[in-house]
């Protein structure tokens, strides 16, 4: 039984962490977080990962593996991860279900935290410790 997964990835974003982790072999992952900023309040983080973080929450793809930033993971619970180039823009794509507004350059958002069930706390403890 798979564990429980904060984000889930689609195919054009697990082929674009692999392209990242190839071209920086020292990598271990992608952190993906959120941090203040922009004009709605919130922006979110890709950065490579040197050394994962004990207890952080990750997800295994085929490609390479995606750690969450511990304090964004209520921020980011049910997101799904996506890649997308575009004419004007080239970049992951976030569809987060926590975004109560967004700015109209699409750089930020304003998030609301995700209301965890008892089962979804002890589904994430579980995988976790796994």
């Amino acid at each position: 039984m798979p564990g429980f997964e904060v984000i889930t990835t689609t195919d054009a974003a697990r082929k674009r962490v692999g392209e990242i982790l190839a071209v920086n072999q020292d990598a271990k992952g992608i952190r993906i977080g959120v941090k203040n900023g922009g004009c709605a309040g919130m922006e979110y983080t890709v950065e490579l990962v040197a050394e994962p973080v004990k207890g952080e929450d990750k997800v295994e793809t085929p490609k390479g593996t995606i750690y969450v930033a511990p304090q964004a993971v209520l921020f980011l619970l049910g997101t799904e991860l996506d890649y997308e180039i575009t004419k004007l823009r080239t970049g992951f794509v976030f569809n987060n279900p926590n975004v109560s507004s967004a700015c109209g350059c699409g750089e930020s958002v304003e998030l609301t935290p995700a209301e965890m069930t008892p089962e979804m706390l002890r589904e994430l403890e579980i995988s976790r410790q796994a």
